[in-house]
C-alpha cells in the first residue's frame, strides 16, 4: 500500500476520532468550561509526553501567543456551543472556518483574493443565516452564536499559524492553546453541579486521550505525507459524522433549516478548497480541531 494511501486512511481514522467530540461532551453533565479545561489538561499531557519522547523543541513569540489564544478560544467556544445547541449546529458552524480566513486575512493582513473567493464567503454566510431560521430557544440561539464564533476563532488560529516562523513556534502555539484552555476551564470544576462519577471520568478520559490528544499526533504524522487539498477534504468527515453519533446515541437531530444551511456550508467549503490548492499549500499547517 502506498504511503499516501496509508496516510489518507490514517487521516480518515483521525477525523472519526475527532467526530466523537459532540457525543461525549453531551454525555458529561458538567459545566461546559470545566469540560473544556479537563479535556485540554489531559490532551496537553499527551502532547508533552510526545514532545519529551521526540526531544522536540518549542519556542514562543508574539504570533505563538496570538495563535494559542485563538486555539483556546476555539475549544472553549465549541464545547459551550455543544451544550447550548445541537451538536450538528455547533460543528457545522465551526466548519465554516476556512472561508473566514479570507476576510480575516484581508482586513488584518492586507491579503487580496479573487472575486470567486469573496463569493464563497457570501454563500457561506447565507448558509449560516439558515441556522438561525429554525425555531430556537434563547439558549439554542446563544449556542449557534458561540458555534459561529468558534469558526471565526479557528480561522484566526489558522491564519496566525501560517505566520509562524518555524515548526517549533507552531508546536508551541498548540501546546499553549491547550494549557490556556486548561487554565481557564479547570477552575469551573469548583462550581456546583459537576457530578464526578464513573461515566463522567471515563468520558473525559476519552475526550482528552482519544478525541483530542492522540488525533493531534496522528494528524501531524499523516499530514506530512498527504497533499494539503486531500487532507482538507478527508477531515471534512468530522462534521459529517459528528451529528450522526449524537443522533444514534441520544436522538438529538438538527432542524430542517440547519440541515440545509449545513449542506450549503460544507459544499461551499469543499468547492472553495478544491479551487484554492495553491492557497492551501501556502497555509499548510492543519486546521486544529476543537
Amino acid at each position: 500500500m502506498k504511503s499516501t494511501t496509508k496516510a489518507s486512511l490514517l487521516l480518515a481514522v483521525t477525523a472519526m476520532m475527532w467526530s466523537t467530540g459532540g457525543l461525549f461532551i453531551k454525555l458529561v453533565h458538567w459545566n461546559a468550561l470545566a469540560i473544556a479545561g479537563m479535556r485540554s489538561l489531559i490532551a496537553s499531557s499527551v502532547f508533552i509526553v510526545y514532545l519529551l519522547l521526540k526531544k522536540q523543541k518549542i519556542t514562543w513569540n508574539r504570533q505563538t501567543f496570538l495563535c494559542g489564544a485563538a486555539l483556546a478560544a476555539t475549544m472553549l467556544l465549541f464545547v459551550a456551543a455543544n451544550k447550548l445547541t445541537t451538536s450538528a449546529n455547533a460543528v457545522l458552524l465551526q466548519s465554516s472556518s476556512p472561508v473566514h480566513i479570507i476576510w480575516i486575512s484581508t482586513i488584518f493582513y492586507g491579503a487580496r483574493y479573487s472575486r470567486r473567493d469573496y463569493i464563497a464567503v457570501g454563500i457561506t454566510m447565507a448558509g449560516i443565516l439558515l441556522f438561525f431560521l429554525d425555531s430556537l430557544s434563547p439558549g439554542n440561539l446563544l449556542g449557534n452564536i458561540l458555534g459561529l464564533l468558534s469558526g471565526i476563532t479557528m480561522a484566526t488560529m489558522t491564519v496566525t499559524t501560517s505566520h509562524q516562523p518555524d515548526t517549533a513556534s507552531a508546536t508551541g502555539a498548540i501546546l499553549l492553546g491547550h494549557l490556556l484552555t486548561a487554565l481557564v476551564g479547570t477552575p469551573f470544576l469548583l462550581l456546583p453541579g459537576n457530578e464526578v462519577n464513573g461515566i463522567s471520568v471515563l468520558c473525559l478520559l476519552f475526550l482528552g486521550l482519544f478525541q483530542l490528544g492522540i488525533p493531534y499526533l496522528l494528524y501531524g504524522l499523516a499530514a506530512q505525507k498527504t497533499p494539503p487539498l486531500l487532507s482538507s477534504l478527508i477531515v471534512m468527515l468530522e462534521p459529517l459524522l459528528n451529528p450522526v453519533w449524537v443522533f444514534l446515541a441520544v436522538g438529538e437531530a438538527p432542524g430542517l433549516f440547519a440541515l440545509i444551511g449545513g449542506g450549503v456550508v460544507l459544499v461551499t467549503v469543499a468547492f472553495w478548497c478544491i479551487g484554492n490548492v495553491k492557497f492551501l499549500e501556502h497555509t499548510a499547517l492543519p486546521d486544529e480541531k476543537a
